[in-house]
């Protein structure tokens, strides 16, 4: 605690750096993998999303809180992420949906923030060195103790965090629709269900580890894989779902960013983690067949090999305009296909709602066609189609 009587917080990260501002939020000591988010807004959203678990949040616009927060734009049944920086935070409040300011929501939710810290230095320290593990800490202001134990703790690779924000049991969210679609929930945003009930759609939202077979028992039209976090390939239970899915061409597949990965793999492909990750709501995609730019909103650290899929029926469909990786992928001979990007965005640009359009369109086409085309026997290799 300073003079002022404001209290000191760190951010120091595995190769040393050391970053020191001021507390707001929670009191304690968490470490994660710290990794920047370039949108404008959202921040409540950014909080709540699942696919942030095991993380530090560094927002590179500088000031935030500035219209707090309120019930409405959550994106999961709490937060998730384990630690919030950010430049400054505002003190006042203004927005005729706020209920509360952004401090007392991140005490009341046990996360620690820190503020007054250059954030500009530190997203342009990760462009260069990649995201890495850090400690935020109000209780320990000895940089060499916080060096120590963020070296000690565990990353991100190797690590299953789908168990940790899976729901535990199913449940249904039924509007009268005309199509039933199950949502193998990785960490599935809310933001993607009210799109899917938008679209005219009943949902059952199931825990990652159930099987195909208990799914097919609930006699889908569509089985959508969500987004989530961390490293795919430990998820090893959500990826024989989908290849037993894959074998049989039951029902359409969609799949969301963690979605897209767990497709990839199940297809006999490979992934990789990226240098720092896409975070935000303001990235660039190109439509491989249209040639249509979307502004998309983005949360993933690890990325599909598509290179690594040479052998097998996928095309390639999207790619990232800042760097080439894959941001989407169909196969040729399954109703199946993926997107690395959030087209529900939640916050952000809208302009890739239709994907949903296109997923339930896919649903309609396969129940009119599925009486003549027989199923394949078994669950068949996928991994070369």
């Amino acid at each position: 605690m300073n003079s002022a009587g404001v209290k000191q917080a760190k951010l120091v990260l595995e190769d040393g750096r050391v970053f020191t501002g001021e507390s707001f939020g929670a009191d304690g000591e968490r470490t994660g993998e710290v990794v920047f988010n370039t949108s404008l807004t959202g921040y409540q959203e950014v909080l709540t999303d699942p696919s942030y678990t095991g993380q530090i949040v560094a927002m590179t616009c500088p000031l935030i809180g500035n219209y707090g927060v309120n019930e409405e734009d959550v994106e999961s049944r709490r937060l998730w992420l384990e630690g919030f920086v950010v430049r400054e935070l505002s003190d006042t409040v203004s927005n005729y949906r706020a209920q509360k300011d952004l401090a007392s929501y991140l005490r009341e939710n046990g996360v620690i923030g820190v503020q007054c810290v250059d954030t500009r230095a530190l997203t342009r320290h990760i462009r260069e060195a990649g995201a890495m593990k850090a400690i935020i800490s109000t209780v320990d202001d000895d940089n060499m103790s916080l060096l120590a134990k963020v070296t000690a703790a565990p990353g991100l690779v190797g690590r299953d965090l789908v168990r940790e924000v899976s729901c535990q049991e199913p449940y249904e969210c039924v509007t009268g629709g005309t199509l039933r679609v199950v949502v193998l929930d990785c960490g599935v945003k809310y933001s993607i269900l009210r799109q899917l009930r938008g679209a005219g759609c009943d949902i059952v939202v199931v825990p990652a580890w159930t099987t195909a077979e208990d799914i097919l028992a609930m006699k889908p039209d569509g089985l959508l894989v969500s987004n989530g976090p961390g490293d795919p390939e430990p998820v090893e239970y959500a990826i024989d779902t989908i290849r037993s899915f894959l074998s049989r061409r039951t029902i359409p597949v969609f799949g969301i960013c963690l979605g897209q990965q767990l497709i990839g793999l199940a297809l006999g492909g490979e992934t990789y983690k990226l240098k720092f990750g896409h975070h935000g709501a303001n990235h660039p995609v190109k439509d491989l067949a249209t040639g249509r730019i979307d502004i998309t909103v983005q949360n993933h650290g690890f990325c599909v090999d598509f290179d690594s899929l040479a052998n097998v029926a996928v095309d390639l469909t999207h790619v990232n305009l800042n760097d080439g990786t894959c941001e989407g992928m169909r196969h040729r001979r399954y109703p199946v296909f993926a997107v690395q990007f959030h087209p529900e965005a939640g916050p952000g640009p809208h302009d890739a709602h239709h994907l949903f359009d296109r997923f339930v369109n896919l649903m309609r086409e396969y129940n009119a066609m599925k009486d003549t085309v027989e199923p394949m026997a078994g669950d068949g290799d996928t991994t070369r189609p």
